[in-house]
């Protein structure tokens, strides 16, 4: 183990766990010290609830930025999640360019679409926007709904081969990342996995697991939580790419036949499958 401190930068929803309520407690779980920018506070998330209370905190971020530039605090990641606008992108590039340790690694997470479509609120000056934050990272988490956004792409929820996968990810990595993690790949009715591709080698690895045909909120924060954690602390890209899924795999199974425990997935039962996997 070793030890590293990670910044993620993105919204707290206070109830339903994802965006900081996950990325905190998993990534600290994997022994890292786990520093975070909140871009946004709302009461719940916005899957389901409404209602929610929403405090939009992006004037804050340059200061806060500022005074750890001060004190000469370094990051040896930084992980974006949901960011809420343009100017919050904008700002998390600043953060990385000054805070992040020589050594640093890029960390994004481009959530802002699901299914074919876009998160409510966001644009095409948005998607154009986290494609630039994305040419800057060393490592992207898109979904397939994300990358077909980004490059221009039609999307397919199913029934594509190989060669549509291939060609996603190589104009994924035209945008300038060192490692596409691409989610949400199947290519059967019972498997689901991730497609890992390194520009450098034009190479391309899957991953794959059962599919459980259920859909939970958050599951992409927790994949791309534990993924920072391992791959942090040393986890080779593949290994972390796996594990990461392992872990919100066996999150989603301990959440199944829960009905009141519908806006989440019960990822704090899986931290010890995390951690003991971890420490192989």
């Amino acid at each position: 183990m070793t030890d590293k401190k990670v910044l993620t930068i993105q919204d707290i929803s206070c109830v339903g766990q994802c965006s900081l309520t996950v990325a905190l407690p998993i990534i600290s779980a994997c022994g890292i010290e786990t520093c975070i920018l909140p871009s946004a506070v709302l009461s719940t998330h916005t899957g389901g609830f409404t209602g929610y209370t929403f405090r939009d905190l992006t004037d804050d971020i340059p200061a806060i930025a500022a005074h750890w530039q001060k004190e000469n605090i370094k990051f040896d990641a930084v992980y974006t999640g949901y960011l809420g606008s343009t100017k919050q992108i904008d700002y998390s590039i600043d953060i990385m360019e000054k805070l992040l340790s020589d050594d640093g690694v890029r960390i994004v997470d481009p959530a802002m679409a699901d299914n074919g479509k876009l998160y409510y609120g966001f644009d095409d000056e948005f998607v154009k926007a986290m494609a630039r934050l994305c040419g800057k990272a060393d490592i992207i988490l898109p979904n397939i709904t994300e990358a077909c956004f980004m490059v221009g792409a039609e999307y397919k929820q199913s029934g594509y081969d190989e060669s549509y996968i291939t060609d996603l990810l190589a104009k994924l990595g035209d945008l300038g990342a060192k490692v596409v993690v691409l989610t949400g790949v199947t290519y059967s009715e019972d498997k689901l996995g991730i497609a890992i591709y390194d520009t450098a080698a034009k190479s391309v690895n899957y991953y794959f697991h059962e599919k459980l045909n259920v859909s939970s909120h958050g599951t992409g924060d927790v994949y791309a939580s534990a993924f920072c954690g391992a791959v942090t602390q040393g986890k080779s890209i593949y290994d972390s790419a796996k594990l990461a899924a392992d872990f919100t795999v066996d999150s989603i199974k301990k959440t199944i036949g829960d009905d009141t425990h519908w806006y989440g997935v019960k990822f704090e039962k899986s931290l010890p499958m995390l951690v003991q996997e971890l420490n192989k």
